[in-house]
């Protein structure tokens, strides 16, 4: 290397040194003051004069336009000149809390016109239009990526006879790639809402018709009522033009997704929300997609289970209920992942899990591998973590911006060092993957043989040095990136390079200097935002006079640390910032140069994330069989679970919690569960739902042994603390989840109901229990009922594929003998619970005075005993149930058996034994017996 590219010479040893030292706002080189970093690979920079060596270092160039929030004040302005990613500052009052004429005037806003520009908003509360700042370099799975939201999403629904079929487009501005939907909806918009929670948009487009004044849809009242804290923007109709999004979508989809447009092209609603949405995305990034660069793909509603967002609030799959910050959740347990990829696709996979068994038998299988073979479990998952967030460079590098700034410029000198360090972990990975069995990871080390990972990183290696990688720290990163090109590419790089070079050590010898002349222990130190400055650690009490000399300014202290500078300090960090700028320039103009060779190729890399996230989310799934006792699941007709536990409260409990057994059937797929309060009712409950979609992510499940029906549905009504208040809110809110599980439940859903009724009287939930149990009864689905009406246990006389089940207590008394206590055993025993005047029992150890609880027990006594009367089992119902559930069980044997002659022998005479001793002897006709 000529001497102005040396990393090695006097500055190479200045920045080690610096970088060594201890230093604030330790961060990546992306994260900066207004800066939005967007990589484009189609245009070459534009140069223009200016001491910035050819770049503006503004966002300014688009249309005025006035922007109003939700109060009707004109916010802040803020340039567009830059792209989304990396923005700290609030977008959603400067790019999209914008009001144009079309807007939505039943939000009481005005409707100001500027130009040609055709967006409006209805309403801007309190987000941040940009989630991220710059580009995540994070690998940790302490970060949780979900949480911030950059997902916008457009949705248009038909008009007339065709009202109730939905079209959804949505792209996720830190992920290239269009998802488009479509499907019939009913009067509940069950299935919008649940996707646009799944989603959990940034911002959510609409038509402008949708809420006009007086005569707003139904579908846009849902949204607002449901989405209250994310931003609005309605688009005038003539935007939603299928015809327009099926070019876009030809423009712009990827050669290797070409296969979507055979799925789309009859999908009218779902073109027409695509056309809307690119093009409000590319006036809020001020940048275009590239053509041909997108990641295109059409979500049908059936290829994955259907997961309301009630119930997955119920059974606290992503968040938790008490504190959202809290782990406790089925995402919490089961991500280990090291990539945010991974975590992202694990959080969707867990919201939307899989319905064909074979995709999932084919995950069961990796995670199986990974299991026994140790080192093929650790080699891969070492590699995988040193991956960044692929995804998110795909989304930069895609990007075309609409000007040239020097955050630009610096951003694409960062992707260009991150794109070559993921595709030098392209190899270690096929490495790892070598000697894999299973068919999936076979596929995977096949899919990275692929020639353009070569292609790109040949082409990138006869620019950048060798050397040239992603570093933590921003000075490390800052050092990368100012020698990142080859030396002797360009004369005038090199030069400035050198000049950068004297800067820093003249700032090294200053700094020296005065540690030499005050006799105090100075070292350099540097931050992002302050540039280089001098830090000391020393006692106040030992400096002469207890103070810092004079010329020492801008101080600050954090215990025995002080950080201050100089104004010879200042004007240095402001020569080595325009030397920067210089430097950044030149090797922008190489940069892009080189990026316009390799775009081509570049699409491999959606295959290369793709992998990476699914492998990440398959080891995560193992890292927490090792932890936990988990056995791979079996998919039949039957939901089996021996001795299964809840997942999450093994990790919150001190102890492993109560095991427990379920079996349900074709035959018998009703399960009506009762016993006392905290007896472990809805924890059961809930531990059911989990293992099953934990079995339908291709995870192992906390159980000795476990099978599972797939469920295209899985909904919960799970009681709540303040369910036992008796109130008019409460009593609604179950109805709605009552009708809404009724109006959408199939032969294949799985349902949990929990305390259903307990909003009103006795005699009015026992009767919309049973209403609601009968017409469940007649659907196929597997159905667990827990409540407190023992008068619903009788029904078994009537339903045959109805179970009793109930939690078992224990009656202890007290030392003294006078008081009787309840010992809860959280066990799952066969027949209802005998626990029958829980609230005579709690009247007993309160200070009720002994006549009225004597005068309660015999009023009660005596009503059940007229109850028991009428409910008694007649033998010839006894009779037809033993038939019934003889059928079943062979039909499930003949379907599901594995067992050899000789067990199949002894399991069917046992199925004799059982079916003579259900049935009354006496009525028993002569071929029977």
């Amino acid at each position: 290397m000529s001497d102005g590219s040396s990393k090695t010479g006097a500055c190479g040893r200045a920045l080690t040194s610096a970088a060594s030292e201890s230093y604030t706002g330790r961060c990546s080189s992306l994260s900066g003051p207004g800066g939005r970093y967007t990589l484009g690979l189609l245009q070459t920079p534009r140069s223009t004069t200016g001491s910035t060596g050819g770049l503006s270092s503004g966002g300014a160039g688009l249309t005025p336009f006035r922007a109003v929030g939700s109060s009707g004040k004109e916010p802040p302005r803020s340039g567009r000149g830059e792209s989304y990613l990396g923005d700290k500052s609030s977008c959603a009052e400067n790019a999209s809390a914008v009001n144009f004429r079309g807007g939505c005037s039943s939000r009481g806003l005005n409707n100001t016109y500027v130009g040609k520009i055709p967006f409006s908003t209805s309403r801007s509360i309190g987000r941040s239009h940009a989630p991220v700042t710059g580009y995540s370099v994070t690998s940790s799975s302490t970060v949780s990526a979900h949480t911030a939201a950059s997902v916008i999403v457009a949705v248009v629904e038909g008009r007339g006879l065709a009202r109730g079929e939905v079209g959804m487009a949505s792209i996720d501005l830190k992920n290239p790639e269009v998802i488009l939907s479509q499907f019939a909806d009913n009067t509940t918009y069950a299935k919008v809402i649940t996707k646009l929670k799944i989603l959990t948009p940034l911002e959510i487009i609409m038509s402008n018709t949708s809420c006009e004044a007086g005569n707003a849809t139904k579908l846009f009242a849902l949204i607002t009522e449901h989405f209250k804290n994310v931003t609005f923007t309605t688009v005038q109709r003539k935007y939603f033009n299928e015809t327009k999004g099926l070019e876009y979508i030809e423009q712009l989809c990827a050669s290797e997704f070409s296969t979507v447009f055979m799925e789309i092209q009859s999908k009218y609603y779902c073109l027409a929300a695509a056309a809307a949405l690119l093009k409000y995305v590319e006036f809020i990034q001020n940048s275009v997609y590239a053509p041909k660069s997108l990641k295109v793909h059409f979500q049908g509603s059936e290829k994955t289970a259907m997961i309301d967002s009630s119930s997955a609030q119920n059974l606290e799959l992503v968040t938790n209920n008490r504190d959202s910050r809290n782990g406790h959740t089925l995402f919490g347990i089961l991500n280990y992942t090291k990539t945010p990829g991974g975590s992202r696709r694990l959080r969707s996979n867990i919201l939307e899990p899989l319905v064909d068994a074979e995709t999932i038998k084919t995950r069961l299988d990796c995670v199986q591998e990974f299991l026994q073979d140790e080192e093929l479990f650790f080699g891969l998952q070492a590699v995988i973590s040193k991956f960044l967030d692929t995804e998110q460079l795909l989304s930069v590098l895609v990007q075309i911006p609409k000007q040239d700034t020097v955050k630009t410029a610096e951003s694409k000198i960062t992707n260009i060092i991150y794109l070559k360090h993921t595709l030098e972990l392209v190899e270690p990975l096929k490495a790892a993957l070598r000697s894999c069995n299973t068919s999936l990871l076979k596929a995977y080390y096949s899919a990275l043989e692929d020639r353009r990972f070569g292609v790109i990183l040949e082409k990138i290696t006869t620019v950048i040095n060798d050397d040239t990688r992603y570093a933590k720290g921003c000075l490390s990163m800052r050092t990368q990136k100012c020698y990142a090109v080859k030396p002797n590419i360009n004369e005038f790089l090199d030069i400035a390079r050198r000049t950068y070079t004297e800067i820093v050590d003249d700032i090294a010898g200053m700094i020296a200097q005065l540690a030499e002349k005050y006799n105090l222990p100075l070292k350099t130190s540097f931050s992002s935002v302050r540039g280089f400055f001098i830090q000391m650690n020393a006692d106040c009490s030992t400096l002469p006079n207890s103070q810092l000399p004079s010329e020492f300014t801008k101080v600050t202290k954090t215990k025995n640390t002080y950080s201050f500078t100089t104004a010879d300090l200042i004007k240095m960090n402001e020569r080595c910032q325009e030397s920067l700028r210089e430097i950044y320039h030149m090797t922008y103009l190489i940069v892009c140069k080189l990026l316009n060779e390799i775009y081509e190729h570049i699409h491999c890399l959606y295959k290369l994330s793709d992998i990476v996230s699914m492998l990440d989310m398959l080891l995560s799934f193992a890292h927490a069989c090792t932890i936990s006792d988990y056995v791979r699941p079996e998919f039949t007709d039957t939901l089996a679970i021996k001795q299964g536990w809840h997942p999450i409260l093994e990790k919150i409990a001190m102890e492993k919690p109560v095991s427990n057994n379920v079996y349900l059937t074709e035959g018998s797929n009703f399960l009506i569960i009762t016993g006392p309060n905290m007896s472990g009712k809805s924890t059961y409950l809930k531990q059911i739902a989990l293992c099953q979609i934990m079995a339908q992510i291709g995870s192992y499940v906390p159980a000795e042994y476990c099978s599972f029906r797939i469920a295209e549905q899985i909904f919960t009504r799970i009681g709540m603390d303040d369910d036992i208040e008796t109130n008019a809110s409460t009593f609604m809110k179950e109805m709605k989840e009552i009708t809404y599980i009724i109006q959408n439940a199939n032969d294949k859903s799985l349902i949990i109901i929990d305390e259903l009724g307990r909003g009103t009287s006795a005699e009015e939930g026992i009767g919309i229990c049973y209403a609601a149990c009968e017409y469940l009864l007649n659907l196929k689905a597997f159905t667990l009922f827990a409540t407190h009406f023992l008068e619903l246990c009788h029904m078994d006389a009537l339903y045959p594929n109805v179970e009793n089940y109930h939690f078992e207590v224990q009656h202890v008394r007290s030392s003294t003998g006078k008081k009787e206590k309840i010992m809860y055993t959280y066990t799952l025993s066969k027949g209802y619970t005998e626990e029958k005047n829980y609230g005579l029992k709690a009247a007993e150890v309160s200070s009720l005075p002994p006549s009225i609880i004597l005068d309660a027990k015999a009023i009660t006594n005596h009503v059940a005993k007229q109850i028991l009367h009428r409910q008694k089992t007649a033998p010839e119902m006894m009779k037809h149930r033993a038939v019934y559930h003889l059928a079943t069980r062979l039909v499930q044997t003949a379907r599901n058996s594995r067992l050899d002659s000789d067990s199949l022998q002894i399991y069917l005479k046992g199925l004799k034994k059982k079916y003579t001793a259900s049935c009354p002897a006496s009525d028993w006709s002569e071929e029977q017996r």
